[in-house]
């Protein structure tokens, strides 16, 4: 075909439902051009040739000439985010038999039938990778063979030969570092960008910064909470700019020996400037370059010093860049921190409910899941999972779905087809797992989710409604609150008799509400040490703000918070635990959905600074019961009353 056929276009990433399906998007005026309808074949020439299926593109991409192609076309095209590609119509026929190769040992049971049912009506040529999931699991595939040679469409009729044997490049290919592409980190769009800006551009276009005649950026420090997904943000950059990616886990180079922790650390350096383009990645950087003025052990200092050394003697123009990786950032020594060194800090926190929905999308890519799975409910329940929570999530689903059908299975023998066909994950998969997998962010202080309902506290009702209003509709309607320019109470105190139901009551607000539970003893915080007690207080206000929105519950709180100065034998500890909750609860103002309540039996003895409005503003008596309050106690606890009173037994005469 004559080279004006060829359209130029700018290659951008996929939408994630689209990733691993093969197909490229368009906008309707572009595909008019190139004479293209929905289901055709287009062929993509970067430093590579690729093909894909045409579907139409997104209405904001109209005029912008944007080809929307995933992670693993964009590879086989020899191209990345933001490049130029041309594109053009591909005459294809039907292929009569495709040959794969997988990229590393595996053995498919079923393999060939399972291929044969996803690559129908996909676009195939020789030398492509395809990507397919298995419940969850990305497995990267090459297609060695097709005949007849050239383009061609998957049909029902096309044989499937799938090989045990790896797949070899060619002499001088470059394999890619990892099968993660941008199309595979949820909930993490502002925080992928930031780092895109920062290391994309250095590496593919030094030139720009000595035009500017600035340094290129040398390092960026990602922070976080465990599972939220430095790591892997790291990965598909490096994998997009076809960069060599070297990965140093911090306590693998600490060596008891002197000088060999620094002389490890200056071999991984080299190798980085003789690969270059290189992005190095150090994980759990606080390990190697813990403070110098806090760290008891010569090497630590040594290995420091050796860190701020190499980061400054960088000298390949950004070609080599270093992202290191941590869960506490204040244990690093400052002098990494400045400018030069780790120029940019960026913080990936815990997904909000946008971010979740976006990673269950990711993980539920390549598992059947049957019509009755409503992902935006759990992504609207699993409040505080981050993105390794969520994959256990749907991995423990599968799982349950699996245990399902494995009686009707005789493991020597081939699995039947139909029976493969009829497996899929249901919701009550979804709800079992969820009862097995807990926030990762709160597991040092989460206490199980209760079981208490409503229906299970028995009278009461006036104080259940006053609950309602002051935890459950905020977060049920936020939007009334904002236009009421209101903002719902920080603290509720539940105050009566010891029995009446306080505890009772929190746990069923917490569970009703679907939020986080944080259940803190009030005594079980105290410590003899200097400074132990206000940091537990610290670390479970962080806790809870991290996984909002949440509820903190202080049992017999006037054991943490008794009026101050009333004793004389009342301890410094004591005190100043009163000031920490006090600061806490003010500093809440800026924060949202983190809601505390505490419970005592002596109001009289609490510091009256915690009662004021602005911390804990509604104060809610909760009394014995009265007659019908007896009444109703005794239902829930005598449900089946019925089957075991006996004749003569009347719940009216025990009221």
């Amino acid at each position: 075909m004559p080279d004006r056929d060829y359209a130029e276009v700018i290659v951008k990433e996929a939408a994630r439902d689209d990733a691993g399906r093969g197909i490229a998007r368009l906008s309707i005026e572009m595909m008019r051009d190139l004479s293209l309808v929905s289901g055709d074949v287009v062929e993509i020439q970067g430093k590579r040739k690729a093909t894909a299926i045409v579907w139409p593109g997104f209405p904001q991409d109209t005029n912008q000439g944007i080809l929307r192609i995933d992670g693993t076309i964009r590879s086989n095209a020899g191209t990345g985010v933001d490049e130029r590609v041309r594109i053009r119509k591909a005459e294809v026929g039907a292929a009569k038999k495709v040959v794969i190769q997988p990229t590393q040992p595996i053995r498919l049971v079923g393999g060939e039938q399972y291929l044969s049912r996803v690559l129908r009506g996909r676009s195939v040529m020789e030398g492509q990778k395809l990507r397919v999931d298995v419940i969850g699991n990305p497995i990267t595939l090459v297609i060695a063979k097709v005949s007849p040679k050239g383009i061609a469409i998957v049909t029902e009729e096309t044989q499937i030969e799938l090989k045990e044997t790896p797949y070899k490049p060619e002499e001088g290919v470059k394999e890619g570092v990892s099968d993660v592409h941008y199309e595979d980190i949820g909930g993490l769009g502002r925080e992928l960008e930031m780092v895109r800006e920062m290391i994309e551009l250095p590496l593919r276009h030094p030139e720009i910064f000595e035009r500017l005649g600035i340094e290129p950026p040398k390092g960026v420090l990602l922070y976080g909470p465990p599972g939220t997904g430095k790591t892997l943000i790291a990965k598909a950059v490096a994998n997009e700019v076809d960069a060599h990616f070297i990965t140093l886990s911090g306590p693998e180079i600490m060596s008891k020996y002197y000088g060999e922790s620094e002389g490890k650390l200056r071999e991984v350096f080299e190798e980085a400037q003789e690969n270059a383009p290189t992005i190095l990645f150090i994980d759990e950087i606080d390990s190697i370059a813990p403070r110098r003025e806090e760290t008891k052990g010569e090497v630590e200092r040594r290995v420091v010093a050796q860190l701020l050394s190499l980061m400054d003697g960088l000298k390949a123009r950004g070609q080599v860049i270093v992202i290191a990786a941590t869960n506490i950032p204040d244990a690093i020594d400052p002098a990494l921190r400045r400018g030069g060194r780790f120029d940019r800090e960026i913080e990936i926190g815990i997904p909000d409910k946008k971010g979740r929905m976006e990673i269950f999308q990711v993980h539920t890519r390549g598992v059947p899941l049957a019509e009755d799975v409503n992902l935006e409910q759990y992504a609207d329940t699993t409040h505080g999972f981050v993105g390794a929570d969520i994959a256990l999530l749907v991995k423990e689903a599968a799982m349950h779905a699996l245990r399902k059908i494995i009686p009707k299975i005789d493991i020597e023998e081939e699995i039947p087809g139909e029976l493969l066909e009829d497996l899929r994950v249901t919701s009550d998969d979804f709800d079992q797992a969820k009862k097995h997998v807990e926030p990762s962010a709160m597991r040092e202080v989460l206490v199980e989710i209760p079981s208490v309902r409503w229906k299970d506290v028995g009278g009461l009702d006036e104080v259940k409604s006053e609950l309602q209003e002051a935890v459950e509709w905020p977060l049920k309607y936020p939007d009334v609150f904002e236009k009421l320019k209101t903002s719902p109470p920080k603290g509720i105190l539940l105050f009566g008799p010891p029995g009446t139901g306080k505890t009772l009551l929190a746990k069923a607000v917490a569970n009703e509400s679907k939020v986080n539970f944080i259940s803190v003893k009030g005594p079980e915080l105290l410590s003899k040490w200097v400074g132990e007690s206000e940091k537990g207080v610290r670390e479970i206000f962080r806790k809870a703000r991290q996984a909002s929105p949440s509820i903190i519950f202080f049992d017999e709180v006037d054991a943490l918070v008794p009026k101050r100065g009333t004793y004389m034998g009342s301890s410094h500890v004591t005190e100043s635990v009163v000031s920490q909750i006090l600061t806490e609860l003010d500093g809440l103002e800026e924060l949202k959905d983190v809601t505390v309540i505490g419970a005592t039996n002596r109001p009289d003895m609490l510091d009256p600074a915690l009662m004021r409005p602005g911390r804990m503003e509604r104060h809610i008596y909760v009394p014995p019961p009265d007659a019908e309050g007896r009444r109703k106690i005794f239902e829930v606890y005598l449900e089946d009353g019925e089957n075991i009173l006996a004749a003569d037994v009347s719940i009216d005469d025990l009221v």
